[in-house]
């Protein structure tokens, strides 16, 4: 058996959307290191230079003979036979294995939501955070085969920021505090919980669809996703985001427990908190939750 089939049979087990330099270096490094393909030898195995391995020539080949596929306008990203019509959202994911879909994206996937997002909404570590992250995955991944593959010369595992991918454009947010995603099924794409949602709505209310649509969600789905929404904000919330969960929840839709009424001590006399986070602060307020409520006519909408 040659490298390059060796290589081949290995990307057919490839379960992704789409496939990284950096993946197809650890499966090239795979094949170098056990100089056999399930039980089978892969012959006239030697290295291609004093450097190491020249990943570009096999991936010319895959590319020549149709194994692999480049993805339209994006560089370093690959697609298999038969995945070339996979979801932006699923590429996205396969390539930033940090990553996941959030904000109006998610409350879409969620059918919160009957707005079409035209924006991918997508959460991600701060760059630091995610180079950390990157080694920590590739020292997981190679175990002892670390310091050889690099001194191989093969790709590391690197963030390749999409701008635009099927006439989407992305919009990246960076948190040090991302939850703790959800991978949908036989996809490669992962989400924000129901919570975390909820909570991305609060923060960030003008990537949600605005304010008001944010509020006519809490509305339509608080009482049904209450435990779901109080949990996420107790454990991951900011003070500010459990005054303003605890007003919308407890006040305004009537929605209380114990974990929303202890929130109250995060209540503060005297401060400029405010319900939506972008827009001017107004007079009228919470007395028990101590917020300004800078919504126009929001004790009158419901």
């Amino acid at each position: 058996m040659t490298a390059i089939k060796a290589i081949t049979l290995s990307l057919g087990e490839f379960e992704k959307a789409a496939v990284s330099t950096y993946e197809l270096g650890l499966i090239v490094n795979e094949v170098y290191k056990n100089k056999s393909f399930k039980g089978e030898a892969v012959k006239n195995l030697q290295k291609d230079s004093a450097e190491g391995l020249d990943l570009s020539r096999y991936l010319r080949t895959l590319l020549n003979e149709g194994v692999l596929f480049p993805y339209k306008d994006l560089s370093d990203i690959y697609t298999l036979l038969g995945r070339v019509d996979a979801d932006p959202e699923d590429i996205i994911c396969a390539i930033d294995p940090f990553c996941y879909v959030s904000h109006l994206s998610a409350m879409s996937y969620h059918a919160l939501t009957d707005r079409i997002p035209t924006k991918i909404y997508i959460s991600s570590p701060p760059a630091t955070e995610w180079r950390l992250l990157a080694e920590r995955k590739m020292i997981k991944d190679l175990g002892s085969d670390f310091e050889m593959y690099n001194r191989n010369g093969l790709p590391k595992l690197s963030r390749i920021k999409i701008k635009k991918i099927k006439k989407h454009e992305v919009k990246y947010f960076e948190s040090k505090h991302l939850g703790s995603p959800k991978s949908v099924r036989g996809r490669s794409m992962r989400v924000s919980t129901i919570g975390r949602t909820f909570l991305e709505m609060l923060r960030e209310p003008e990537y949600c669809g605005g304010i008001e649509h944010v509020l006519d969600v809490f509305h339509k789905y608080g009482k049904i996703y209450i435990k779901q929404i109080a949990n996420e904000i107790d454990r991951n919330g900011f003070p500010i985001d459990k005054i303003r969960a605890g007003y919308i929840l407890d006040e305004w839709l009537g929605l209380n427990s114990e974990i929303i009424e202890s929130w109250t001590s995060f209540a503060q006399r005297g401060g400029s908190r405010k319900l939506d986070p972008k827009s001017e602060y107004m007079h009228e307020w919470s007395e028990k939750w101590m917020i300004s409520l800078n919504v126009p006519g929001i004790n009158n909408d419901y």
